[in-house]
């Protein structure tokens, strides 16, 4: 026996592309293609694919968009020799490329390669594997057709750069796909456990506010401006310019050693017949991918090993805490509803979601209250949107009310307690909670764009009303129809459904014009206090199918209970 894995590494190999890893990736893609095969035999996965199939259309019309605008600047720098310009392009590539999967981890779906680790597959096929699919994800996708655009916006304007474009890019691109990675691994670990999350919260939204606080100052600085007249303008102008430029200056000498500034002033320094300084640049570039690459490599080496950090406490805190909590829990309502409050402060996910669209609604609220009509008042939609936007949060928990629950659906079928008391009482706390960021959304918006006139204030209220019941009426139904496992403990590898976020974004969509026409046309007509009674009459009705909806949830339930079971209960 003692010779039985040594014979099999003489005749296998371990390497990244030995006989035993070419088998197992053939094996995995087998299984993908078979996975993606056997959806198609159900009317739910048929639709899933072309669910997907939408949405892959419109992130390649966002990223030829994109594409277009940055391949037309690199056009235009490179015609023009000013190639000083130029990193400004490849920043834009870098801000796509880092900033979309952290917007887009909760929501996307993202193949969690971490049962892998069950069979024999060495590290270096993992880290690989890693790698590729992370070349697929929404990131890599739009990240990639900008660099295409760049690329023949250089090839155009220079055709002699035509090799030095595409190798610079090349290098550029497997250094944002390996920092994308790493950057989301490293999330994973550091959200993992509670203390390294409040921390890595608290410094977000620290930093989320301190942006909010350089409107009032630029705002500031402008009307004092303005208010001068036109020499004093312009020697304050001056003033500016020269306290601004060691500043600008230090910025540069810094930004160039960075990636993008690397990449930029290569292709520069090529054009300018520098070859030598060309390809110093690109190989210090190479030397921040074998970096990234590292920083990938130290956090799935740890994985690899077996370390898998969970949400359970101490036993000594669960034994004082067993007994602090506010609700009775003497009936199922109560529990579910204390379930579900002991999870979402648990959930980063459910957190970001929650709490980022708040962050947003001060955005809107500045941006908004600067934009007045000719008669310079202010948009009459602008405090309906910031609330409205609040919403937008609680997409994911209301349209996939059980995906938190995996093996224990098994539990709900069991127990005594119908299935409509389980998502009535999810309802309730789903409204309660979305009660309390509406009205947090609110105060925001009314501290930046002023306090509401009472027809405009009564009227938003009045569609909260008829917004919640609807999404809460058309989540009961995507939650039994349409289920999907959520992972509580991670931004990313979220296995998601492109179905069921289109829906609910259509959703969404649809409620939010309702709204805005109704308003629209009674302000168009001088009877703005006429929505509020609209909008009451109209949260009457959908309340009425919520109810409907909750009184046929065990039948719907049962009849889709093997796919629930099939979904929640896989493991990962």
């Amino acid at each position: 026996m003692a010779r039985v894995a040594p014979f099999e590494e003489e005749v296998w190999g371990t390497s990244v592309f030995s006989r035993l890893a070419r088998t197992q990736y053939k094996a995995l893609a087998i299984m993908r293609w078979r996975l993606l095969t056997n959806r198609m035999r159900s009317v739910q996965g048929a639709f899933e694919l072309g669910a997907r199939g939408i949405t892959f259309m419109v992130y390649c019309t966002m990223g030829l968009g994109l594409a277009v605008g940055l391949g037309g600047g690199a056009f235009s720098i490179a015609s023009r020799g000013r190639w000083e310009f130029l990193p400004i392009v490849f920043w834009a590539v870098f801000l796509v490329w880092q900033v979309i999967p952290i917007a887009l981890a909760s929501f996307q779906e993202q193949f969690d390669l971490s049962g892998l680790l069950r069979f024999p597959v060495n590290f270096g096929s993992f880290y690989l594997l890693h790698i590729v699919f992370g070349m697929v994800d929404v990131s890599a996708l739009l990240g990639g057709i900008c660099c295409v655009g760049i690329w023949l916006g250089i090839t155009i304007a220079r055709p002699e750069l035509f090799l030095w474009a595409a190798l610079a890019l090349i290098i550029y691109a497997v250094f944002n796909v390996l920092l994308a990675r790493a950057i989301l691994s490293w999330i994973d670990r550091w959200l993992a456990q509670r203390r390294t999350r409040e921390i890595v919260s608290a410094v977000f939204l620290l930093f989320m506010l301190s942006l909010q606080l350089l409107n009032p100052a630029l705002r500031q600085n402008r009307n004092r401006v303005h208010a001068r007249s036109s020499s004093a303008e312009y020697a304050e102008q001056q003033k500016v310019i020269n306290e601004v430029q060691p500043w600008t200056r230090a910025t540069g000498a810094v930004a160039i050693w960075l990636p993008p500034g690397l990449a930029s002033e290569g292709l520069g320094e090529r054009a300018e017949e520098k070859t030598p300084a060309a390809l110093r640049s690109l190989g210090v570039l190479g030397l921040y991918v074998l970096a990234a690459g590292a920083v990938l490599a130290v956090r799935l080496k740890a994985e690899y090993r077996g370390e898998n950090l969970g949400e359970a406490p101490a036993r000594k805190k669960v034994t004082q805490r067993e007994n602090k909590w506010l609700l009775d829990g003497s009936g199922p309502i109560a529990a579910v509803m204390e379930k579900e409050l002991r999870t979402v402060p648990r959930s980063m996910p459910l957190l970001f979601a929650m709490g980022g669209p708040l962050l947003t609604v001060l955005i809107i609220g500045t941006v908004l209250r600067n934009a007045t009509n000719p008669s310079g008042h202010q948009f009459v939609l602008a405090f309906p949107l910031c609330v409205a936007y609040s919403l937008l949060g609680f997409t994911q928990m209301i349209y996939n009310n059980l995906g938190a629950e995996g093996t224990g659906i098994q539990l709900l079928f069991l127990s005594p307690t119908p299935i409509r008391t389980v998502l009535l009482a999810k309802n309730l706390l789903h409204a309660l909670l979305f009660c309390v960021v509406g009205a947090i959304a609110g105060v925001f918006a009314i501290w930046r764009l002023g306090v509401p006139d009472g027809a405009i204030g009564a009227a938003t209220a009045a569609w909260l009303l008829f917004a919640l019941p609807t999404n809460i009426a058309a989540g009961n139904i995507l939650s039994l129809i349409m289920p999907y496992r959520v992972n509580l403990g991670r931004m990313s590898r979220q296995r998601g459904s492109q179905a069921s976020a289109l829906l609910s974004m259509l959703i969404q969509v649809c409620v939010v014009a309702v709204g805005a026409g109704v308003f629209l046309l009674c302000n168009h007509f001088e009877k703005l206090w006429l929505a509020a009674p609209v909008f009451i009459v109209l949260s009457g009705v959908m309340v009425f199918v919520w109810i409907r909806i909750l009184r046929n949830a065990d039948g719907m339930a049962n009849q889709h209970r093997e796919n629930l079971i099939a979904i929640l209960a896989k493991t990962e």
